[in-house]
């Protein structure tokens, strides 16, 4: 079965920049303990100001579904609702290949 990998664009309105890039690192940790996920990356884009990008690879639907269930991630999810810039672009992706899914470990 293929992995469901995940690439979020997340744009921050400038004033709550730092506090959406610490409480993103802080979702991290506990994300990369749940069952079912295999990566879970924060990038800040090079090219867009106040912009994070989120790679990130489950299982499949279910450990994202559960992910998205634990109150960890609603809180951050909450407070990203007043820091929001503009709505989280998520662009859900299945490796192609067996060689996709190696290079990631899964």
């Amino acid at each position: 079965m293929s992995k469901l990998f995940l690439f979020a664009t997340i744009r921050i309105k400038p004033e709550y920049f730092e506090q959406a890039r610490a409480a993103l690192e802080g979702l991290m940790p506990p994300t990369l303990a749940e069952a079912g996920c295999h990566v879970f990356s924060a990038f800040q884009s090079q090219d867009q100001d106040n912009t994070l990008h989120l790679f990130e690879c489950f299982d499949d639907m279910d450990a994202l579904n559960a992910h998205y269930a634990t109150d960890y991630t609603k809180e951050v999810f909450t407070a990203y609702e007043e820091w929001l810039a503009a709505p989280v672009e998520v662009t859900k992706l299945s490796a192609i290949s067996p060689t996709t899914s190696a290079q990631f470990g899964v």
